[in-house]
């Protein structure tokens, strides 16, 4: 399958006693920073099926897990992906959607993609991210599982 002009962030979560979260954030082999799970989409699959899919290629996680769609939505320049050339001259940004996913298993099956993975509280999750927007993406799934709302 090719590739399509869009990728997917998928932020893996799990319930601790008292009604928290823990984010589980993997280190990148590639450059080394820290994210959620990331890739990119291929040619029919909607950004949903390719959340899952990465999901399960990078973690190990099962296709049927709870996936929480979020609204925030990161621009990116084609110059990123070295085959942007099959999208043409006249695609200069792909969207990258955000997802959350519940996981009640957390020993992560890992791909060559990442050389490790912690499972932090948000703040200290919030602290390792390397880009803005995956610290809108967190910040948006922090809230929506605390219930709180935008401003809250």
């Amino acid at each position: 399958m090719s590739r399509a002009p869009f990728e997917v962030l998928v932020f893996l979560y799990a319930r601790t006693p008292g009604a928290n979260y823990e984010y589980a954030l993997l280190r990148r082999a590639d450059a080394g920073h820290w994210q959620g799970v990331a890739g990119g989409g291929e040619e029919g699959e909607t950004p949903l099926e390719a959340a899952r899919r990465e999901a399960f290629e990078e973690a190990g996680i099962a296709s049927d897990s709870l996936f929480l769609k979020l609204d925030a939505v990161e621009s990116i320049r084609v110059t990123e992906f070295s085959d942007s050339h099959l999208w043409g001259d006249q695609v200069y940004v792909i969207p990258q959607y955000c997802f959350g996913a519940e996981v009640t298993d957390r020993c992560l099956l890992l791909s060559h993609e990442h050389t490790e993975y912690r499972w932090l509280p948000y703040d200290e999750a919030l602290s390792l991210l390397a880009f803005d927007g995956n610290r809108t993406a967190l910040w948006e799934l922090n809230q929506r599982l605390k219930g709180r709302g935008p401003r809250g």
